[in-house]
């Protein structure tokens, strides 16, 4: 279904083609002084000047020219040539009406889907998720649904760290604790253990101690750098002992994820790229874009507008490959192996120069000549100092934390509101669960992802204003009041033309999903769908104030309504479906 806007423009279009205009100014547009009119199109003052008549002469040509139509109310040239449009109140029910029970909302599926890739998260393995990865998987997780949405292929990768020196340094600290495994004795043929020798307790535990020792203890780091190359080499006991690492860290990954509402279709990690690695230096090479200096192998980057960037490094002078290399490597096995047309990567914005090169390396050298890759950066996560958020202590906050912190905030913010005489205990700690993360979530999301941000916790679950338990509380509140007008024999029916003002703005505002979503699709930018979600709170909250639902005696107009009520509903919770947030139904 076309917005009201794209309407609009082809009756304006048609004028166009009888009066010999250059269509490419027939667009109309939402109007920025909606106390005039609803739409406008201001063609009139470009085209003044190619066809040398005034503005207004131009406006109301135009006007006179528009074909026949049950779209517009009224449309009116005023001074300097602006030309103001209202649209019908039967057809703003009419197309209202086309929602109801509208899974898509009246967006359609792209015409040319795409196998995409969405690379999000990047948590590592034997480490515990914080803070500075929530913003990476919510806002990919957002961008992945929307893709999926829009009709694209596409799927979402964890991409997590299980291949770096990390795994050294967990195997050799595995291997101080428990000297006697299998694992460490080169000569054992038989089966390994199916159990893991650890706990993720345990982990979480031994990596940070033998991470901090590494920096004092040379020989230490050592030993954990040749684990690792040994690990990478294919060492049989090292190889067994890394899976149950991974597998181990997996389990626990999944539990914060699941909190987050957040899954994936693909858990690779950059183990899995590895065996893509020589062939992948090899084509680069063979390209003849890499050059030698030092002994270390480069390749020049095209320049960024009139700035010069430096030379991307695929491989040390001792042959030693880097991240980019990796990189690189993991673009070409999703180009090779998933035929991916796009790779989005939700990682810091800090990391733009990184991408930049790595970008330009891979189209240049043949490996994704063809693939569009985005780098969707963020910024970052403060606290109240401005400074990027942490522990009292000073520490790194891990997710797990953070997700308890919202659970309990959101409890303490019912129990202020007195729903512990309402809720039982668990009842009440389910949906704080809910709220608390959407919350948190909602939070984070509705800023540009570009953006950083100051993490207020007892801002975010205030129940008015800009947030996740208000947006979440007028679905609730709409979904119990359908509820009681169905068992008080109501029905809804349908949707006939507004008489309030309130109604018209619903009404409108519901049209403009179709465009939030597919701007939120285009540029990566949840935050897009975070402000239509509000807008359309707003518009209802204004609707269900002027229209009393359940006293109306006009029983036509009480069924319009519920059934206007019900759509926005639905709305918001395609909406909240699209943001990765879960809907308590009381709350």
């Amino acid at each position: 279904m076309y917005t009201f806007e794209q309407q609009l423009t082809s009756l304006f279009e048609q004028s166009f083609d009888k009066l010999n205009f250059d269509k490419k100014f027939a667009r109309v547009v939402v109007s920025n002084r909606p106390e005039l009119c609803q739409f406008q199109c201001n063609a009139a003052m470009p085209l003044a000047k190619i066809a040398k008549k005034a503005p207004i002469e131009i406006a109301k040509e135009i006007i006179l020219n528009l074909p026949e139509n049950n779209v517009i109310k009224s449309v009116e040239a005023v001074m300097p040539g602006f030309i103001n449009v209202n649209l019908t109140e039967e057809f703003l029910a009419s197309s209202t009406q086309t929602l109801v029970d509208d899974k898509r909302q009246g967006l359609a599926k792209t015409e040319k889907p795409k196998k995409a890739i969405i690379d999000y998260c990047g948590a590592n393995i034997a480490k515990s998720m914080h803070v500075g990865h929530l913003r990476a998987t919510i806002i990919g997780e957002s961008i992945k649904r929307i893709s999926k949405f829009i009709g694209d292929d596409a799927l979402g990768d964890i991409h997590y760290g299980d291949w770096g020196t990390q795994m050294g340094m967990v195997i050799t600290a595995v291997k101080e604790e428990q000297p006697n495994l299998p694992y460490f004795d080169e000569s054992y043929t038989g089966e390994y253990p199916t159990q893991a020798p650890f706990t993720i307790k345990d982990l979480e535990r031994l990596y940070p101690d033998i991470s901090g020792r590494c920096k004092e203890d040379e020989d230490l780091a050592a030993a954990c750098r040749q684990a690792t190359v040994e690990l990478q080499q294919g060492r049989v006991g090292y190889r067994a002992l890394w899976k149950h690492i991974v597998e181990v860290s997996v389990i626990e990954l999944k539990k914060d994820l699941a909190d987050l509402n957040v899954d994936f279709d693909l858990w690779l990690g950059e183990a899995s790229s590895d065996a893509f690695v020589p062939a992948t230096v090899e084509q680069v090479k063979a390209s003849g874009v890499s050059r030698v200096s030092e002994g270390a192998t480069i390749v020049d980057v095209t320049a960024q507008g009139k700035h010069e960037v430096a030379p991307l490094m695929l491989l040390k002078s001792d042959g030693a490959v880097v991240y980019a290399t990796t990189d690189l490597a993991t673009i070409k096995e999703r180009v090779d192996e998933f035929k991916a047309e796009e790779i989005v990567y939700v990682v810091d914005g800090r990391q733009s120069l990184h991408f930049y090169q790595v970008f330009d390396v891979a189209k240049r050298s043949g490996i994704a000549p063809e693939t569009n890759m985005i780098h969707a950066g963020f910024g970052t996560v403060n606290g109240k100092d401005g400074k990027p958020f942490k522990t009292r202590s000073g520490g790194v906050l891990k997710l797990r934390d953070l997700i308890e912190m919202g659970k309990e905030a959101a409890y303490n913010k019912m129990n202020e509101a007195g729903r512990g005489e309402v809720f039982a205990e668990e009842e009440m700690r389910e949906i704080a669960q809910k709220v608390g993360v959407s919350a948190i979530k909602f939070a984070d999301l509705m800023n540009h992802r570009s953006a950083n941000y100051i993490f207020d916790i007892d801002k975010f679950v205030q129940f008015e204003g800009k947030t996740g338990p208000y947006l979440l509380y007028t679905d609730v509140r709409i979904r119990s009041m359908l509820s009681k007008a169905s068992e008080a024999g109501l029905q809804a029916g349908q949707i006939i033309a507004p008489s309030t003002e309130s109604e018209i703005n619903l009404m409108l505002t519901l049209d403009k999903f179709k465009t939030a979503v597919q701007k939120a699709y285009d540029d990566k930018a949840p935050n897009i769908i975070c402000d239509h979600a509000f807008a359309l709170t707003q518009a209802y909250a204004r609707f269900y104030n002027d229209c009393h639902i359940l006293n109306e005696e006009d029983k036509a107009k009480q069924a319009s309504w519920l059934s206007l009520s019900a759509v926005v509903a639905q709305q918001l919770e395609l909406m909240f479906d699209l943001l990765g947030l879960q809907v308590p139904t009381k709350m």
